[in-house]
């Protein structure tokens, strides 16, 4: 089974990688999995996987090089995870989102239409295509309307859409994953809970004073572990009805401020927390969980690792990096 994963570098992608490659995954498939990974920068996440996996270095914007690679891997399953994926950054370079995220989906999509029409494929997309949420709308369910509210939102709406929009024009066998808040190991610090770890990491180290900068430690935001989301993706992939939704995640809400408090019990630091105004979106809901009902009816995935053990690996992972980047300093 030729699968072939965009974003493989990523976070999620990594963490996808390494589950494909395990035995967990080639148990549940029905033949072996060839594994063929898209990166179009560094390897650094997934440079202890290179060699059990075929890598194709690239850019997702070419069209010409995507097409060439859907007729040279000939993939029976593709995932598309790359993306530009930190949506406060959204805000300060909205075309650069819309370009990274529409126009290498549609490359994408393109070249599987002409050389591989049976290929099924998921395409991630983000509980962000919701936007603004209303209470009443709570627990958000794939029926929910879009209401995007930042840039990140309305180019995931496009995505969503634009998978839809294949499988009912071309038949293209396309299944979107809208995924919620996702933490773990390996995750860069434009998000919340990474970027209260580092922090934390760094001041353990003694590389930054003993204040943590914060932003609105009220709002209430699915978290799941990257590697349970891992796990989801490549069930839907097999297990997924074409043309279908899904949402992706815990199903249940965590206050910012408890990631907060968690990561606190974890660490011996002695900190000061403030609030920093940079840190504030010029958009925010409240509260935003998922009704995964979908996904595990379809798939029967459930929620395997606490997340308190998602911030433990988070911080333990931070830590790891400062020290590297200690020693190759004091060299």
């Amino acid at each position: 089974m030729r699968v072939l994963m965009t974003g493989t570098a990523g976070f999620a992608g990594s963490h996808l990688a390494e589950y494909l490659l395990g035995a967990s995954a080639q148990a549940e498939a029905h033949a072996p999995i060839e594994l063929h990974g898209v990166i179009h920068r560094h390897d650094t996440r997934i440079h202890h996987l290179t060699d059990r996996l075929t890598l194709h270095r690239g850019d997702l914007r070419n069209a010409l090089w995507v097409n060439d690679l859907i007729e040279q891997v000939q993939p029976d399953i593709t995932m598309h995870l790359a993306a530009w994926s930190d949506v406060g950054g959204s805000w300060e370079q909205p075309w650069t989102v819309y370009e990274l995220n529409i126009q290498c989906q549609l490359n994408l999509l393109e070249g599987l239409r002409r050389h591989r029409p049976r290929c099924r494929t998921l395409v991630v997309t983000s509980n962000e295509a919701y936007g603004l949420v209303h209470p009443e709308d709570l627990p958000i369910n794939e029926a929910t309307p879009f209401r995007p509210n930042n840039p990140y939102g309305v180019s995931k709406c496009t995505q969503d859409l634009m998978a839809l929009q294949y499988w009912q024009s071309h038949k293209l066998p396309t299944l979107r994953a809208r995924s919620f808040n996702h933490i773990g190991p390996g995750q860069s610090d434009d998000f919340v809970a990474s970027a209260f770890a580092r922090q934390l990491a760094e001041i353990e180290a003694g590389l930054r004073p003993p204040v943590v900068k914060v932003g609105n430690l009220e709002a209430e935001r699915d978290f799941t572990d990257v590697r349970d989301v891992a796990r989801a993706y490549w069930q839907l992939a097999q297990l997924g009805e074409p043309g279908t939704p899904y949402n992706v995640g815990s199903g249940k809400a965590y206050p910012v401020r408890w990631i907060l408090d968690t990561l606190l019990e974890l660490t011996t630091a002695d900190v000061t927390i403030e609030q920093d105004p940079a840190r504030m979106r010029p958009s925010d809901i409240s509260r935003s969980v998922c009704d995964n009902t979908r996904l595990v009816q379809t798939t029967g995935w459930d929620q395997q690792i606490p997340l308190r053990t998602s911030l433990r690996d988070m911080l333990d992972s931070w830590r790891a990096t400062l020290a590297r980047m200690t020693a190759v300093q004091t060299r």
